[in-house]
């Protein structure tokens, strides 16, 4: 009954049109009347709880980091290195993507921002070589979601705080994963463009491809100061971040002179923006997860996928499953911040690795990000490219069905990610 009443408030809430955080509010507050627990002073202090975290500090920094890499020019010099490297190949402007997308994914962390640059700065180029739109579409919204996997992700930082996993273990697991869905989305564009009869570019010179590496160099170092930073232990995540703005100001500023002071201000105001909205979201978050504890909600759950507890890889497949249908409907931060203190508890009595557990989760939500109605990231490149959403869906849909049987095998073999994240992660 508990459950259900928390469920249905919160869905019906957001279904009706509320903001999602305060449809978390709106849900928590049903919650503690129906517990008889009601205080305004409750909802204050955990709303501010909730965001005094010292690991959510990161997320305003690489909020920063990645505006300023955005606006500096730093995906076009991105782009120009990976055209050096294979667009001479057949269907090469789409491989272009594909490295361009793994690269961007080191620099923002986010899903949105990417896809956006890729198809603002592509899309044109591949209509003109004569790349089919919807195709074209669907391999650059389904580059762009590989972002919310390599660090420095976001969306990681959130599962982490949620989910009371090592935001230090998450980065450094999330490496292989986003490396594999580049691979799928290179095999699945191999096999749609192999009876394509589209002009390549000309083969680039040995000094071409020094001057681009030259180029783009600045902006190839920041993840790898990043995990070579957290991974040796110089610096924790939040850290990190710091660490992560200072250099993004000072490339774009004093190395390529790309962004101004009035740019510089832009962004900061941008970044305070978006980190208002995520902090307010995740006090909310916070407030129903306290609740959450209070009125058992994780046990009832359990109580219900009980006779799966035994059945790690089943649990998970379900666990997915559930996942995937509430991401097609909601947005990846409500998503993470709603479920994560809701499965964690099950997800420990079955054995399953936190850590695993994770990524999973998110690589679940970033392909909800494809998928409609909600779809954040296939709405971006409709309106960026132009096409309407029937297009986009046709196109997606060949790499969405490779990133689920992706998904699939991790499932069956977890050690995919939980061998390479101990390796990464020592």
């Amino acid at each position: 009954m508990t459950f259900a009443l928390f469920i249905g408030v919160l869905f019906a809430s957001i279904l009706l049109g509320l903001p999602v955080a305060f449809a978390l509010l709106l849900a928590s507050m049903v919650l503690m009347f129906h517990l008889d627990t009601f205080s305004p002073d409750i909802l204050a202090q955990g709303l501010i709880n909730g965001v005094d975290s010292f690991p959510l500090l990161a997320i305003p920094f690489f909020l920063v980091a990645g505006e300023v890499m955005s606006r500096g020019g730093l995906s076009e010099r991105i782009v120009r290195l990976a055209m050096t490297m294979v667009g001479h190949r057949r269907g090469g402007l789409g491989y272009v993507a594909i490295m361009t997308s793994i690269v961007l994914a080191g620099l923002s962390g986010s899903a949105v921002a990417d896809a956006a640059a890729l198809v603002s700065i592509l899309y044109p180029m591949m209509r003109k070589a004569g790349y089919p739109a919807g195709r074209s579409l669907g391999l650059l919204a389904s580059g762009g979601i590989i972002a919310p996997i390599i660090p420095p992700s976001l969306p990681l930082i959130l599962v982490g705080v949620a989910g009371n996993i090592s935001i230090a273990k998450l980065f450094m697991a999330g490496i292989v994963p986003g490396l594999m869905l580049g691979l799928t989305l290179m095999t699945v564009w191999s096999f749609v463009m192999r009876k394509e009869d589209i002009e390549t570019l000309p083969k680039a010179s040995g000094a071409e491809r020094r001057a681009a590496f030259k180029e783009g160099i600045w902006a190839l170092m920041l993840p790898v100061i990043i995990i070579g930073g957290i991974r040796s232990g110089a610096f924790t995540p939040t850290e990190a971040a710091v660490v992560a703005a200072v250099y993004a100001i000072t490339v774009s500023t004093l190395v390529y002179r790309s962004v101004n002071l009035k740019m510089l201000f832009d962004v900061l105001v941008a970044a305070g923006r978006a980190t208002a909205m995520v902090m307010f979201l995740v006090g909310a978050a916070m407030v129903a997860a306290w609740l959450i504890t209070v009125a058992q909600l994780p046990q009832q759950l359990a109580a219900m996928l009980d006779p799966l507890i035994d059945s790690p890889r089943l649990l998970m497949l379900v666990i997915m499953l559930i996942v995937l249908a509430v991401g097609m409907v909601m947005d990846l931060s409500p998503t993470v911040l709603i479920l994560v203190p809701l499965f964690m508890p099950v997800v420990k009595m079955a054995g399953i690795d936190p850590v695993y557990f994770g990524l999973m989760f998110i690589l679940n939500c970033s392909i909800g990000l494809l998928t409609p109605p909600v779809g954040t990231v296939l709405n971006v490149i409709c309106g960026v490219g132009k096409v309407p959403m029937s297009a986009a869906v046709r196109g997606v849909a060949p790499f969405l069905t490779a990133y689920a049987a992706l998904m699939g095998l991790l499932i069956i073999f977890p050690q995919l990610i939980t061998v390479p994240a101990k390796i990464f992660g020592g």
